[in-house]
């Protein structure tokens, strides 16, 4: 009935409230706004693609650097729907580096134990790129110890109205009764629905802004702005946020006890 019953990720339960509690005052979940790649390479005067290399090297340290400081779930922002935006010489040297990305990095992450997934429509993405995503997602299926979700062509919006589509059309032919859909049925047909709800969302730069990003699932979610600029944002500042969080009173529109 619901999106994803035949996907490789069939059978998989969101984290309950229970796992949550127990997994004690840190997030379990982060998600990151990687930004500032392009101001960072400005400010050497070398080109913007300059720094989103150096970001994507970037990315690994703070994945390594998530099983120490009790992260299970990452999710990183790596390509908008409105990055299209961008010039074409921009656009298709980001390509180009998710390729080059998921082929480098693809035996160290099944090694490491990383389930990586990738979240966005694919459908204006190119073929190769898209073999590669899921060649990597087959690749680390069973693993376990971090999982790392990865959004290309990634808008809130975007999702949420693929989403409704995907709904309506199972309404329409009577797969799913009108009095059935809740706010627990839509959640069935995100691209994130076999992730739990972020915990704690960062955005690198300075800029206080979500751009877009994980909307209905950062509905309660704790915000961390920082300046530091994504190519120099270190698993020590990492680690001092994550730390952070736990001094936070998450009460969910409930009041103090």
């Amino acid at each position: 009935m619901f999106k994803g019953r035949g996907s490789k990720d069939a059978g998989t339960s969101v984290p309950d409230a229970a796992a949550q509690e127990a997994h004690g005052p840190g997030p379990r979940h982060v998600a990151v706004i990687m930004d500032g790649n392009g101001r960072w390479a400005q400010a050497r005067g070398r080109p913007r693609l300059f720094g989103h290399h150096a970001g994507a090297k970037r990315v690994r340290e703070i994945v390594n650097s998530c099983p120490d400081l009790g992260v299970k779930y990452l999710t990183i922002f790596a390509f908008s729907t409105e990055n299209w935006k961008r010039t074409q010489t921009e656009v298709s040297g980001l390509m180009s580096l998710f390729r080059r990305y998921i082929s480098k990095e693809a035996r160290a992450l099944r090694d490491e134990n990383v389930r990586v997934r990738f979240i966005g429509d694919r459908l204006r993405l190119d073929a190769k790129l898209v073999a590669l995503m899921d060649e990597l997602e087959e690749m680390t299926c069973e693993n376990d110890l971090v999982h790392l979700t990865i959004a290309i062509n990634y808008g809130s919006r975007d999702e949420v109205s693929r989403a409704i589509k995907e709904l309506a059309g199972d309404v329409a032919e009577g797969r799913l009764a009108p009095s059935e859909v809740d706010e627990e049925t839509l959640t069935k047909y995100l691209d994130t629905r076999v992730l739990p709800d972020p915990d704690l969302v960062i955005r690198t730069s300075g800029e206080a802004r979500i751009s877009n990003f994980l909307l209905w699932q950062s509905a309660y979610a704790e915000y961390e702005f920082v300046d530091t600029l994504w190519p120099d944002f270190t698993r020590d500042i990492f680690g001092r946020i994550v730390g952070a969080y736990g001094g936070r009173e998450r009460r969910y529109g409930g009041t103090r006890a």
